[in-house]
């Protein structure tokens, strides 16, 4: 009993190291690693992180079976915002989903208009296209789909590309890439340096 109330502290005074805000959301179909390793990174430095189900707060199945139960559905995060930063994992169902969300759609322009983060990894850039946001910047995604933005991107093969407050990463294997890119524009260099160290990276 008397470790459980140690573990609980611990981990109420992490989550207040930081103002800054994050919105992750998570939809049936959504890349696992991309959702799961955005929430880790982000919580390890110390951004207050709510994972928000696009169809509500049920266990949600992503592209491999692996099962995530959201913190919020997407209408209670929203009454919580606004956030700092709007992230989206990949996979081609999940990102198929969020293309087809309007109330995800009027999030992310409201988002953009306020000067603030948005970020897509994965299939996830194809999302952002079909609601109009970042149209001309610099973005990647996973090999093969850039042929559906090359159009109205500037499309690259860096692991991880920032333009202004928009930020996109190719897969899995760059997820981790992704969150502390995201770690470092919400608190800090000093504090993706160290996350990044304590992962062992």
């Amino acid at each position: 009993f008397v470790k459980l109330n140690i573990v609980f502290e611990v981990r109420f005074n992490y989550s207040n190291m930081s103002t800054k805000s994050a919105l992750v959301l998570v939809a049936e179909g959504s890349e696992e690693m991309e959702c799961i390793i955005s929430v880790d990174v982000l919580r390890r430095g110390g951004v207050n992180v709510t994972l928000a189900g696009l169809k509500g707060n049920e266990p949600t199945k992503c592209s491999r079976d692996v099962v995530v139960v959201p913190d919020k559905s997407m209408e209670e995060a929203i009454k919580c915002g606004p956030y700092d930063a709007i992230v989206l994992p990949g996979g081609l169902e999940g990102s198929k989903s969020f293309a087809a969300c309007s109330t995800l759609g009027d999030l992310l322009k409201e988002q953009e208009k306020c000067g603030k983060i948005v970020a897509a990894i994965c299939a996830a850039p194809t999302a952002l296209k079909a609601h109009g946001i970042g149209l001309g910047k610099r973005i990647t995604c996973y090999p093969g789909l850039e042929k559906e933005l090359v159009d109205s991107y500037k499309y690259s093969e860096d692991k991880v590309v920032v333009d202004g407050n928009l930020i996109t990463s190719r897969g899995p294997g760059t997820a981790f890439d992704f969150g502390l890119t995201l770690v470092e524009k919400l608190v800090g260099t000093d504090t993706s340096c160290s996350v990044k160290k304590g992962l062992l990276l």
